[in-house]
């Protein structure tokens, strides 16, 4: 019987429906496996670009690409990264398959806005792939001006069209979130019944929707007057420079908390399963989530230290981005009491949650040293903040997104992986991040600065030791794409419930049928009772 509905859910989510199926789909299972494969493809090829780039680094003079081709190859690698990537990430695919089963809804509250999201993502790949394939830009992702308005003869105003038509991707996908969350939960699921996996994204929704116009407001600022040439950011025209860096940043800062709150809410997730546990502390990890993306809009300016904005400016953003740092810390002692005394499981996504929270502590901490306004005086623009970004972002974010699709393959394909190369993969990744990035701080602190095509012959061993770390990182990377796709036709059946889980999206089957339950749960429970959840395994072995 359970082999028979595996095949039954597996003809459902299968392409034999025909592609047309996909393409006009409005189930939000199958518009997260789009982008899924959307966000894998995007990876891999900002993947290439830090390959190429660490290949040049490998030898101090720059032997491998130009100097306009380096600059190229970096702009590419964090404009694809960052916005079709990282952002999209977690809230784009475990979040639009998971958050409504998790709410015990049906759908999301507006599905056809969901899938002209996912469209608007790839549309707006396109044009930053016309960029790339046309001839590249190389401004870096940032694109500060005069440079990117007055002199860079590259596609700009391509790459930047790309990302504003992406930023309404983000903001249809938060604003689908916020409604879901508000009107569509099930009967029982108050607010403080909800997983703090509903919680992260839910807060990100807000950034999503109140941060991403002034982004795009931004792109058509720049593009306006690299095109008609107004006086907005040029000071020779009467703009102001320093104006285009409040914009983006005001943006730019709330979205590294689009990129890592999706990320805390799958570790919760992961610590509470594998610990057996109830979050420690559930209300103040729900509402330190809120006050990340509160605080989050309250702390650009620390980018700008050395922009020549006002010094008293400078203390009190050093002062609130010491400030946001508390509601993070408060995530990670209270993962850290939930583990003590719990029944802990070594899973594979357990390890990755473990990655997660030893790497993003080290990023946190760093953090707090390009937030001193003294110090970041002496790091900025050099490889020391590009190892604390990359120590949040890949190894906070993505981390986070490795172990997410881990718990939650088994739901999403009914199946399970191999265990032991999956575990494998996790040390792999974790050690050749740490074998790439880590050398970078120190780095960053001799003075190396980031951008440059070339280094003294000084620094060569730590560039080395950076680069073999990335060769790790890669073969980590490739090992679950491989897994993952046998394991879609040998791998074991995993059954409804493999982890033993509580959350509503464990009661249905594996995968989910079209309409995720064939009569709408009732919650009354907490969330993570794993204590009413072992009294109702006993019952049923009674």
């Amino acid at each position: 019987m359970i082999t028979e509905a595996v095949e039954e859910r597996e003809n459902y989510l299968n392409a034999s429906y025909g592609i047309k199926s996909w393409l006009l789909t409005k189930d939000h299972k199958r518009i997260a496996l789009l982008y899924l494969h959307t966000i894998t493809f995007f990876f891999f090829l900002g993947g290439i670009f830090a390959t190429l780039i660490r290949l040049e680094l490998l030898t101090p003079k720059g032997d491998l690409v130009s100097a306009d081709t380096y600059a190229k190859l970096f702009t590419l690698h964090g404009v694809i990264m960052i916005f079709f990537f990282l952002i999209p990430s977690i809230p784009a695919t475990l979040g639009n398959f998971f958050l409504p089963m998790m709410i015990g809804a049906k759908d999301l509250a507006f599905p056809r806005l969901n899938l002209l999201s996912w469209y608007l993502l790839v549309i707006g790949g396109c044009f930053a792939m016309y960029a790339m394939l046309a001839g590249g830009v190389d401004t870096g992702w940032t694109f500060y001006v005069p440079y990117s308005t007055n002199y860079s003869n590259t596609y700009v105003i391509a790459t930047g069209i790309g990302i504003f038509i992406a930023g309404f991707s983000s903001i249809l996908t938060g604003l689908n979130f916020i409604v879901t969350v508000h009107r569509m939960r099930a009967p029982g699921m108050t607010w403080f019944r909800l997983p703090l996996f509903v919680w992260s994204n839910y807060a990100t929704a807000l950034i999503q929707v109140l941060g991403t116009p002034v982004i795009a407001i931004t792109l058509v600022l720049l593009i306006g007057e690299r095109t008609l040439h107004i006086g907005i950011f040029d000071p020779a025209r009467g703009g102001d420079p320093v104006l285009f860096q409040h914009l983006f940043w005001f943006y730019s800062h709330p979205a590294v908390y689009i990129m890592v709150l999706p990320a805390m809410g799958v570790i919760s997730e992961l610590v509470s399963v594998f610990s057996k546990k109830a979050i420690f502390g559930y209300k103040v990890v729900a509402f330190s989530s809120v006050a990340i993306a509160v605080l989050g809009f309250l702390v650009w300016g620390h980018h700008m230290f050395v922009s020549g904005q006002s010094v008293y400016a400078g203390l009190v953003f050093s002062f609130l981005s010491y400030f946001v740092a508390i509601p993070s810390a408060i995530k990670v002692f209270n993962w850290t009491a939930t583990l003590h005394k719990g029944s802990i499981s070594f899973a594979t996504p357990m390890l990755y949650a473990f990655g997660f929270i030893g790497l993003f502590t080290v990023g946190g901490l760093t953090g707090l040293f390009v937030a001193c306004l003294g110090v970041d005086v002496h790091v900025h623009d050099t490889y020391f903040v590009i190892a604390h970004f990359h120590y949040i972002m890949v190894g906070g974010t993505l981390m986070a997104y490795l172990g997410g699709l881990h718990y939650w393959w088994p739901k999403m394909s009914g199946r399970m992986y191999p265990e032991g190369w999956a575990k494998l993969s996790a040390l792999v990744i974790y050690l050749g991040f740490n074998l790439t990035f880590f050398p970078q701080f120190i780095l960053g602190y001799l003075g190396m600065p980031r951008r440059y095509w070339t280094y003294p012959d000084e620094f060569q061993v730590l560039h080395v030791m950076s680069t073999a770390g990335a060769s790790v990182l890669a073969v980590g990377y490739l090992m679950p794409l491989i897994y993952f796709m046998w394991s879609l036709r040998y791998g074991p059946i995993a059954g409804p419930n493999p982890w033993g889980a509580t959350g509503l999206e464990w009661q249905t089957a594996s995968p989910p049928p079209a309409h995720n339950f064939d009569v709408t749960p009732v919650v009354t429970t907490e969330a993570y009772d794993y204590a009413a959840l072992a009294a109702m395994e006993e019952a049923k072995v009674g």
